[in-house]
């Protein structure tokens, strides 16, 4: 019998005055799963993304983690049930070092940020450690933020959203921003990472090139309605995806489009 998905998403409505956003959108994610959320502009792809994370009230539908429903969470009640967050543009303390970024994260999900400062400065430094390990980035743990690279940013960024042991991943364009080597080695590590530890990742992404290469099931909105869903090659073959998406969009990744037999 297989598992029970992690993350199921059951009709999920969102409208802005007479704008139907979200339409009736459904979908599963399962632990250790990379699944892309795609669709051109105006699909409503944010608005689907945000309603998930709490930061909108959905007008109808469930999510449901672990079969625990989230309705009328927010962001915060959200990510101390277990799911972590990155956005488009990364965000840190660019005064602090990459250590106390960490350290920092750590104590908010402890509940103590009022005691963040003084004794507090010693406090998690091994699992702080232990995560900048994970992404690679403890030869900088004394670095302050403000001196990286936009690269490893996004590595730090990541590094914060692991600090609560999420099992589900939110990333709003990780690779936003970076080099094409740069997003292939963000994507590579975070499925690395998935792999390790079981979590289920849900992102938006723009990269076909990144998307296809890393993702193992993609989702396509159109319009507020999910119009596809399936692995990465099932998605290239996709007559309507192709019509309403992919043919601009891989063209301008660079990604080859896929050739149409008879």
């Amino acid at each position: 019998m297989s598992a029970a998905p992690l993350l199921q998403v059951q009709s999920l409505r969102k409208a802005f005055g007479g704008v139907q956003a979200v339409d009736g959108v459904s979908f599963e994610l399962a632990a250790g799963e990379l699944l892309a959320l795609i669709g051109p502009n105006g699909a409503g792809k944010s608005t689907c993304f945000n309603c998930i994370n709490g930061q909108l009230r959905a007008d109808g539908g469930r999510v449901l983690l672990a079969g625990q429903d989230l309705a009328g969470l927010g962001p915060r009640q959200i990510w101390r049930r277990g799911v972590g967050r990155t956005f488009q543009i990364a965000a840190t303390w660019t005064s602090m070092t990459v250590l106390e970024n960490l350290q920092l994260a750590l104590l908010s999900h402890e509940g103590a940020l009022h005691r963040w400062w003084g004794r507090a400065a010693e406090r998690h430094r091994e699992p702080a450690f232990e995560l900048l390990r994970a992404v690679g980035l403890e030869a900088m743990a004394q670095a302050p933020c403000g001196a990286l690279a936009y690269g490893d940013i996004k590595r730090v960024e990541l590094a914060i959203a692991l600090a609560n042991s999420p099992r589900l991943l939110l990333m709003d364009e990780p690779t936003a921003g970076m080099a094409p080597r740069e997003r292939h080695a963000l994507v590579a590590l975070v499925r690395q990472l998935v792999r390790e530890r079981g979590i289920g990742v849900l992102f938006t992404e723009h990269s076909m090139d990144v998307v296809f290469a890393h993702a193992d099931r993609l989702i396509v909105l159109a319009r507020g309605q999910l119009i596809a869903q399936g692995p990465p090659q099932a998605i290239r073959d996709d007559a309507r995806v192709r019509e309403v998406y992919l043919g601009s969009s891989l063209a301008e990744s660079g990604v080859a489009a896929p050739r149409v037999t008879s």
